[in-house]
């Protein structure tokens, strides 16, 4: 059932949800489009996609890094050592790919807190079976800093240039977490045993392979709302999706569960028939899997309510990113 709040106020929520600066930081991607454009000589530039993609003789090598906001490694270094990993290892598994080995950079003031960045990664490395193969250090920063990249492979690929309308949308969650305080991270992996984690990474290139789903992106520190509106910018098409039926804890407020960072998240489009079978596939490992809509050809998205329905976010007017379709 809906919560309290969404059921009075559906736009309201969505405003506030909207203003989460999560979502205000993917703006800051806009500079890249004037900026890069002229570096990349690859026609399917502008690249919104969670990994750059490079084909090869055995399929595609899949690139990506993240940076970490300087507060949460202060405030959290052990964590933001795992997160450098897991982060990265999801935007492979988004992707359809398979994580190969990871690189990193890192800046701190003395020896404490780069040491638990890196105890962090290595717990992560270890739980995800993916190995640091080098990086760069310096322990004579003013804050500590970090920035992780990551190489992956795939066979088989699921891209956000990729949605259609007619696809259904999928979200797939693992609710078996809690809060990572202070901020909205909600965290399914460091309780999780290695095994476990792998196998539920594993699942992403085994649906890209399987033709099971088409478009895919991994729910990112923009929460689900602000993660799909970047998909549907890279696919130009809109959506439209019904709030009680995305994966949701029963104990959390729906403005807090739409701002989080989940540690496994993923948002999926697929054609309508594979959806009983891609559905399955999460099921059978415990992951909450549904459909929460379906893609339109609007470039808006829009979110409905029991009686009423809003508009997130409309692209047509208000780009995101500004990296639209390109291939």
């Amino acid at each position: 059932m809906l919560s309290l709040e969404a059921a009075i106020n559906l736009g309201e929520l969505l405003t506030r949800v909207r203003d989460y600066s999560g979502i205000a930081q993917k703006r800051d991607i806009q500079l890249i489009p004037t900026q890069l454009k002229n570096a990349c000589a690859y026609d399917f530039y502008p690249n919104g996609d969670d990994c750059a993609v490079l084909a090869n003789g055995d399929g595609y090598s899949l690139l990506a890094i993240e940076g970490f906001i300087n507060r949460f490694v202060e405030e959290d270094p052990w964590f933001a050592g795992w997160c450098g990993v897991m982060v990265n290892v999801s935007d492979i598994a988004a992707m359809g790919g398979r994580p190969q080995a990871v690189v990193n950079a890192l800046w701190s003031a003395g020896e404490d807190k780069a040491a638990q960045v890196l105890a962090g990664m290595a717990a992560a490395s270890a739980a995800f079976g993916v190995p640091i193969v080098g990086g760069h250090t310096n322990l004579r920063s003013q804050q500590t800093q970090l920035s992780v990249s990551i190489l992956g492979q795939a066979s088989a690929l699921l891209s956000s240039f990729a949605a259609r309308p007619g696809h259904v949308i999928v979200a797939a969650i693992d609710l078996r977490g809690a809060w990572r305080a202070p901020h909205l991270n909600w965290n399914a992996a460091t309780t999780t045993n290695p095994e476990s984690l792998r196998r539920y990474i594993a699942l992403l290139p085994e649906i890209a392979e399987s033709g099971l789903a088409i478009a895919a992106k991994d729910i990112s520190q923009a929460g689900l709302l602000g993660t799909l509106t970047m998909l549907l910018e890279s696919s130009q098409v809109g959506a439209r999706i019904t709030l009680e039926q995305i994966p949701k804890p029963e104990a959390e407020s729906w403005q807090a569960w739409l701002c989080a960072f989940p540690s496994f998240g993923y948002l999926l489009t697929a054609e309508p028939k594979k959806l009983p079978e891609l559905l399955a596939r999460f099921h059978a490992c415990g992951i909450a899997a549904a459909q929460i809509g379906e893609i339109t050809d609007s470039k808006r998205l829009d979110v409905t309510a029991e009686a009423q329905q809003h508009c997130f976010w409309d692209l047509a007017q208000f780009p995101l990113t500004g990296l639209g379709a390109a291939i």
